[in-house]
């Protein structure tokens, strides 16, 4: 399981004060106002930065790391993602899981013939879309409890109802 979540991306200088602008990636921008630290990955390795969120607007979160005290400061790190980790991330609900905890699961289905891996979850609607590696290609399918009734992220396992799949299943071409 991944100890640290990316929750955003850093844009741009905003300011004078080396105060950054984020595009937020984690679900509830809210959080960004309580997170003290974030981290940088460099090479596989995650460094602990001090943090402050002024404030969250407009969809964008202005944040100060430590280290960043100019607007030069904050241009080194364009366009690099900011984390945070496990211990401070959002509480799961009964029957939630985190999507970095999803990705590389295989996907089996009742008679565990192997359907494929999970690479990505897109978000883009009311509905998470599944992406699989297959041996068919990329196939993309809404993350529908009838289509995936079990997901266990400690083996790695998404269970998947075949006859489902196949009503919504695309290949990509």
């Amino acid at each position: 399981m991944h100890q640290y979540f990316c929750v955003g991306e850093i844009l741009r200088p905003q300011g004078v004060r080396g105060e950054a602008k984020v595009r937020p990636y984690a679900s509830r921008m809210e959080d960004f106002l309580q997170w003290t630290t974030l981290y940088l990955e460099e090479q596989g390795v995650y460094r602990a930065l001090a943090a402050r969120c002024s404030r969250v607007h407009d969809g964008f979160a202005y944040i100060t790391l430590e280290g960043c005290s100019r607007p030069e400061d904050v241009d080194r790190l364009r366009g690099r993602k900011i984390y945070i980790d496990r211990a401070h991330a959002a509480p799961l609900e009964e029957g939630e899981t985190y999507i970095s905890d999803l990705i590389g699961c295989r996907a089996v289905d009742e008679n565990d013939q192997e359907i494929g891996v999970l690479t990505d979850v897109l978000q883009h609607g009311p509905v998470d879309v599944y992406v699989f590696r297959t041996p068919r290609g990329t196939m993309m399918a809404p993350a529908l409890q009838r289509v995936f009734p079990q997901t266990d992220v400690e083996h790695q396992l998404i269970r998947v109802d075949r006859e489902n799949l196949q009503e919504v299943a695309v290949f990509e071409d």
